[in-house]
């Protein structure tokens, strides 16, 4: 039967296990193992199928008894590695359908692989087919196979210490060509699917291993032309690459990274190592790509401080300086001259930006000796020029600049940003004095997700710049107000876009220029008062979702420091003719309802020993906490929006406040007594705390402290009362309207009443004969006496 089906693996399993004991000492026993007959390739198209659903349950152990594998360390490797590479392939892969009969599963047959030892085997041949390179090439292709098809392979690889023995043989001898690519695909497969602590346990616990990958990559590089040499070329990179991620000092200390700087300054810099002496760019795209990768190795390197040195050394910043500069709006050149095209030099623009954001914050040294604040504003001030260059967009990090400049744009501006954060003040000072501020003000006006990025990193620059000097917030002046002011105008309807509104309104109003480049110069705080900025403030607290209240009620805080900002505060009205205070007073009781805060119907204190305890405080009260704890009620300051509302009404005053209901006097009684509150908890915990430790205060402070808790909580009542009075004298209000209704009510019934009695007069007049009559004569009566009169006048 030309098919293999799972019921009769049974009698092949008796056959192999007496041929595999005969060939201990009759070799002629391993061709019946390897027989046509038994496990010849046309048979392989239709592996262990089984007739029914359940069979590849019920000979489970069987298959995996069956496997050839199992019986390979009693016979030759040659043999093995003649049939190993086309069984896997087909095990693996393919399966044909049968009438009648089923295949089992790919992920059953992988199964049975996973749990052989055939990884084990194949990589214990390869010392033993030192003379046989077309059977180590097999091997290596079965192993290739093996190590794609699972990550359970690829452990077993390397618990085998396979990857070992591949960088080991990877350099031999090999007129194919086909050996080193089969390593760096192996290499490549367990470093993605295996699990890191091992292959870096097992792979590159030898500097040998490290010399051969360095040893090959050199080789490709100055001795290969051919596209599959670049390929593979660049394949040792990347592997280069994921092995830095894990530890770069591997790199530094077999001078493999040093070897490496010589290329990646290359061309832009000009070198006499011997390395690079007769070393050659085709300017293709292979070599595009080693260029990228080479500044990606940059950056993987640069957490370690050996590597920062080493680009000291080599002149790393300036290469990559160099590669950053604006192009030549020249037209292209040839493609027979030996440089880059446009569209590669634009990639590689972008992607030196993208490797300063990273390395430039951590060697502020070379980079203030190479100029690069002036390097980077001569870039961006190209990138708002009107030239006719257009961005090609074709690199991943040209993402959204296609036909503009707003990609080069982008990175120019995240350098800096990531330059400014360090807090240098030589490296602000420095890109101040060369107008950066004055330039950073003029950015674009479209509305997408990278114009967007760009003015939030803009808004950061200029924050940090602007922040503790008082003549960079007068630079700052009437142009930055005018952009602050501009983006408040957006409001919070576009908060949740998704074009990046959200991050920018978080940037104007928190990181800040707001805070930072108009709060404390009064000049500038003017301007931005007369610009409405007040009343922007004010609109977007009360419509913006309530994750930046806090971010808002702060920018407002410190703006209340000038004061004239009071006044545009109390004369705000929102929507509905909602005042500045009745937000505030809104907002204070909406932030106590999400703390547990206890209140009674109306807004009243419901408990004077606990007026303003939230419900985590109260939850701490049960628990005993270490003395080195902070206290709960000093954090909960910071965690909340009730201190700064607290605060901006110390500015505002408490009494003569417009649009306030009896709700909001209630609220109100409560903020203006919150400091007391506060200073209440605080001795409530330090008398909690002394008890826990077991610690009795002196009789005079133990009086003190039990005066001061009583004080609070007289506070707490007395607040009680005067809401109590406050709501006392609107139910007192409330009635006096109720009783002038009625009254009007019956003034209107009265005077309906009366129109009634009207009308019924005005209908007797004209139904009723006898009234009738009785108007007729007097009428007539009224007429001659009339007449009378008028004839003894004349």
């Amino acid at each position: 039967d030309p098919l293999t089906l799972l019921k009769d693996l049974t009698g092949i399993a008796k056959i192999l296990n007496i041929c595999a004991e005969k060939a201990k000492d009759h070799p002629e026993y391993e061709i019946i193992i390897f027989s046509h007959d038994i496990i010849s390739l046309p048979h392989l198209s239709f592996p262990f199928l089984k007739e029914k659903t359940s069979d590849d349950f019920l000979y489970y152990s069987f298959c995996f008894n069956i496997s050839v594998f199992s019986y390979l360390p009693s016979v030759s490797f040659s043999l093995l590695s003649s049939y190993s590479r086309e069984f896997i392939a087909v095990f693996c892969e393919s399966f044909c359908l049968v009438a009648g009969l089923q295949p089992t599963s790919p992920g059953y047959r992988l199964q049975l692989l996973e749990q052989s030892d055939l990884a084990q085997t194949l990589l214990l041949s390869m010392a033993a087919l030192e003379n046989q390179p077309a059977i180590k090439l097999q091997l290596l292709q079965t192993l290739q196979i093996l190590s794609r098809s699972s990550d359970i392979n690829c452990a077993l690889i390397l618990n085998a210490r396979g990857a070992e023995t591949i960088c080991l043989h990877m350099n031999e001898p090999d007129p194919t060509g086909q050996v080193l690519f089969l390593s760096s695909e192996i290499l490549w497969n367990l470093l993605e699917k295996g699990i890191k602590d091992e292959i870096f346990d097992l792979l590159f616990s030898l500097h040998l291993c490290l010399r051969s990958l360095k040893e090959a990559f050199f080789h490709q590089l100055m001795n290969g032309f051919r596209h599959s040499d670049l390929q593979l070329r660049n394949d040792l990179l990347v592997i280069t690459t994921m092995i830095a991620e894990n530890d770069n000092s591997l790199l530094v200390e077999s001078l493999f990274a040093k070897q490496l700087m010589a290329f990646i300054t290359f061309p832009e810099l000009k070198n006499h190592n011997p390395l690079v002496r007769n070393f050659k760019l085709s300017y293709n795209s292979e070599d595009l790509k080693m260029k990228k990768l080479l500044l990606n190795l940059l950056v993987v390197m640069s957490k370690d401080f050996a590597a920062l040195q080493l680009y000291k050394e080599e002149y790393v910043m300036l290469a990559l300086l160099t590669l950053v500069k604006p192009p030549a709006t020249l037209p292209e050149r040839p493609s027979a001259s030996c440089h880059w095209s446009s569209i590669q030099q634009e990639e590689l623009q972008l992607q030196a930006l993208a490797t300063l954001a990273t390395i430039a914050p951590l060697m502020l040294d070379s980079y203030m000796s190479c100029q690069g604040n002036a390097c980077l504003l001569l870039l961006l001030d190209w990138c708002v020029g009107q030239d006719a260059f257009f961005s090609q967009g074709h690199s991943f990090h040209g993402t959204g600049g296609r036909g503009s400049k707003k990609a080069q744009m982008r990175y120019c501006i995240r350098v800096l940003r990531s330059v400014m954060s360090v807090g240098e003040e030589t490296v602000n000072q420095d890109i101040c004095d060369q107008g950066a501020i004055n330039q950073l003000l003029e950015s674009p006006d479209e509305e997408d997700v990278v114009t967007l990025t760009i003015k939030s990193d803009i808004q950061l620059i200029l924050s940090a710049l602007c922040e503790t000097d008082m003549h960079r917030k007068e630079l700052f002046g009437s142009e930055g107000v005018e952009m602050a002011v501009h983006f408040l105008k957006k409001g919070a309807d576009k908060f949740y876009s998704g074009l990046g509104h959200n991050k920018l309104i978080l940037s104007t109003c928190m990181l800040y220029p707001i805070r930072s480049c108009i709060v404390g110069c009064y000049t500038t705080e003017d301007y931005f008062l007369a610009k409405e900025g007040a009343f922007l403030l004010l609109n977007l607290l009360s419509s913006s979702p309530r994750c930046v209240h806090g971010i808002i009620l702060a920018t407002l805080l410190e703006l209340c420091d000038n004061p004239n900002t009071l006044s545009h505060i109390l004369s705000w009205t929102g929507d509905g003719g909602q005042t500045a205070p009745r937000l505030l007073l809104q907002l204070w009781r909406e932030e106590e309802e999400d703390l547990g805060v206890s209140r009674s119907q109306h807004g009243e204190i419901a408990d004077p020993q606990r007026p303003i305890l939230t419900h985590h405080q109260q939850e701490d009260t049960q628990l005993s906490f270490p003395a080195d704890i902070p206290s709960a009620a000093v954090l909960e300051i910071s965690e909340n929006l009730r201190s700064k509302i607290y605060s901006i009404f110390c500015k505002l005053g408490f009494q003569d406040l417009p649009g306030l209901s009896t709700k909001d006097y209630v609220t109100l009684s409560i903020v203006r007594r919150y400091l007391d509150f506060k200073v209440g908890e605080v001795w409530e915990e330090i008398t909690r705390e002394l008890s826990l430790d077991g610690v009795r205060p002196a009789s005079p402070d133990e009086e003190a402290l039990s005066t001061i808790c009583k004080i609070t909580e007289d506070t707490a009542r007395r607040v009680t009362a005067e809401q109590n009075s406050i709501l006392e004298h609107q139910e007192k209000e409330d009635i006096s309207e109720e009783e002038l209704m009625y009254t009007e009510m019956k003034s209107h019934w009265k005077q309906r009443e009366l129109t009634l009695k009207s009308w019924e007069s005005y209908v007797s007049k004209t139904s009723n004969y006898e009234i009738l009559k009785v108007l007729h004569f007097t009428s007539t009566d009224i007429t001659s006496v009339c007449y009378c009169y008028h004839k003894e006048s004349i």
